[in-house]
């Protein structure tokens, strides 16, 4: 009675006490950390118990930390990069419907949860129950297990809870040094047979999530939001709750000191969406933004190039047939089709209109740049034409720019978390106490250098490098104009430029060596290698993988002439 405040949840005043002497409400059961005074005199006179919790006997020797698993923390990690994707402006169906559903197929296929422990199996498998996620025993209280989505009525985890008590009895004398119960058993051999979750596949789930619904981020678009901090990754463990105490083996999981890596993301989405046996992918038809057509106009725009060779894009696009929806849809578990990687491939796509209009072969571009640039100063008529060589200077001059700042920012980021982390027990003093000394003496250093200004997080942006056509330098190329490099020929448009050069004859086997085509710097043009520089730069990749996707399009685009070779050169040998 003399608790009148209101409900967090449903703002009654209804409240009532559990058996720990804690407050809850009898009208939504949301149980609050305010406790209550037990007056008691039955054992003697002028006396008072203050009862805080019940609790377990698990958490009185643990100091208040509660029992939690490793799957547990992953998800907590999910739902915290689902609701900074949310933040971005990403559809909120992602969370809740399509990224939660997706992590419970995957928690059910590798039997952690979801499913029913085969009778006489040994302690292999992870399981979860609610029990053990639940510390203070209290009805009506959501697990962590269903954080991803509050407001779904499903069921409790279909677990068994024996199991997990045995489990957490195993784990006693197996993950010694570790916070959650299974961190020692999840680094065992036996779990490499599965699909183990990993930190990096954090962002495959996010990817897949974003591919199923056809949202317009790219892969490399969402590892560029995960480094400039958009999207929890590197220490995303520091949002953990009090309780989940990450110590010893769990920091081999959660910690993470290096930047995702591209093709491992990409290739542990692949992996996932056949594990976990998904049908068949919405459609990316030509209005999606993942299509080669929408995403060459945006990497134009980026590249400050003409925007008359978008049209020259689409002619490649629709002549190798790489705009096909049975070409750009995945389909998984199916190995015939090639996986997609839909940023390279449109940035492939524009290189190879770059080799079939300028040949970049550190000679033709510059003649036709002189005769344009002639060209540009007895125009009376007002339109510009393009310049290779004025285009290659500004770009190159703002590519240097930011390339070093990216690097400067690299070189000085602090890969060690403000939270003290250690591996055992034992050490945990030591690690408080050379963690004070540390912070005691950046702030002495502080006090003798001065204030120093932090950089302020840069707003998240599609673009990278942004050009616009109301500035009066002249440093944007998006209206200029083509025709100084073009003829007509039978009412089309073709390039006065009748040669070509590939960049390979013969491909690689990819499954093999995994390239379809070894690149090296001194091995090309140098024109061409700072056209891909520019395009791994916008996408954080190697230009090796550029260079790949423009063999696989150029033995496309040139299938004809190739094979007549090929055969021409058998002949020769017979």
């Amino acid at each position: 009675r003399d608790f009148n405040e209101r409900c967090a949840q449903c703002s009654e005043v209804n409240w009532g006490l559990t058996d720990g002497g804690r407050y809850y409400c009898r009208s939504c059961h949301n149980v609050t950390e305010r406790t209550t005074e037990v007056v008691n005199t039955d054992f003697m006179t002028n006396s008072r118990v203050q009862t805080i919790s019940k609790g377990s006997r698990k958490q009185e020797k643990t100091g208040g930390d509660c029992e939690w698993y490793v799957c547990e923390g992953f998800q907590l990690v999910l739902k915290k990069q689902a609701e900074a994707l949310e933040a971005l402006g990403v559809c909120p169906q992602m969370k809740d419907e399509i990224l939660c559903n997706f992590w419970r197929c995957y928690l059910q296929k590798s039997k952690q949860a979801y499913c029913n422990r085969p009778a006489g199996e040994t302690i292999k498998a992870l399981s979860v129950c609610e029990s053990s996620t639940d510390v203070d025993s209290e009805p009506d209280r959501p697990s962590v297990l269903h954080l991803l989505s509050l407001s779904e009525s499903e069921g409790d985890l279909q677990t068994d809870c024996s199991f997990a008590s045995s489990m957490s009895k195993v784990s006693e004398s197996t993950s010694v040094y570790s916070g959650s119960v299974d961190g020692s058993l999840y680094l065992m051999k036996n779990q490499k047979e599965k699909l183990r979750m990993t930190m990096p596949m954090t962002l495959s789930f996010c990817y897949m999530a974003l591919l199923w619904l056809r949202e317009p981020i790219t892969l490399s678009e969402l590892l560029r939001f995960v480094v400039e901090g958009h999207i929890p990754y590197l220490n995303v463990f520091q949002h953990f709750p009090e309780k989940m105490k990450l110590c010893g083996l769990d920091l081999k999981i959660f910690c993470v000191e290096s930047w995702p890596v591209y093709e491992e993301v990409h290739n542990k989405m692949l992996e996932l969406a056949a594990f976990l046996d998904l049908p068949h992918f919405p459609d990316i038809t030509d209005s999606c933004f993942l299509h080669p057509d929408m995403l060459c106009i945006k990497y134009l725009m980026e590249a400050n190039l003409p925007d008359e060779l978008h049209n020259w894009t689409c002619r490649v696009v629709k002549k190798i047939g790489i705009g096909e929806v049975d070409f750009l849809t995945l389909v998984p578990g199916n190995n015939s089709t090639r996986k997609v990687k839909y940023d390279i491939l449109a940035a492939a796509v524009i290189v190879v209109v770059l080799k079939l209009l300028f040949l970049l072969d550190d000679h033709y571009e510059w003649l036709l740049s002189d005769f344009a640039e002639e060209r540009n100063k007895n125009n009376k008529e007002g339109g510009q034409y393009f310049e290779f060589k004025k285009w290659y200077e500004v770009v190159k001059r703002s590519l240097d720019v930011e390339q070093k700042k990216l690097d400067e920012e690299r070189a000085k980021y602090v890969w060690r978390c403000k939270k003290p982390l250690f591996y055992s027990v034992k050490n945990k003093s030591k690690v408080l106490k050379r963690r004070q000394m540390v912070v005691n003496l950046q702030n002495q250093f502080g006090k003798l250098s001065g204030p120093v200004q932090r950089p302020e997080k840069p707003n998240p942006s599609s673009f990278q490098l942004s050009w616009s056509e109301e500035n009066t330098d002249g440093n944007c190329f998006h209206g200029h104009s083509l025709k100084g490099i073009l003829q007509e020929k039978c009412g089309l448009l073709t390039a006065m430029n009748p040669d070509y050069w590939l960049c390979t004859v013969k491909l690689c086997n990819e499954k093999l060596c995994g390239h379809l085509a070894h690149y090296r710097e001194v091995d090309f043009p140098q024109s061409y290698h700072f056209v891909l520089r520019l395009f791994s730069f916008l996408l954080r990749i190697q230009p090796s993988y550029i260079h790949d996707e423009v063999c696989m399009i150029e033995h496309k685009l040139f299938h004809k002439k190739l094979s007549k070779k090929l055969k021409y050169n058998t002949v020769l040998r017979k």
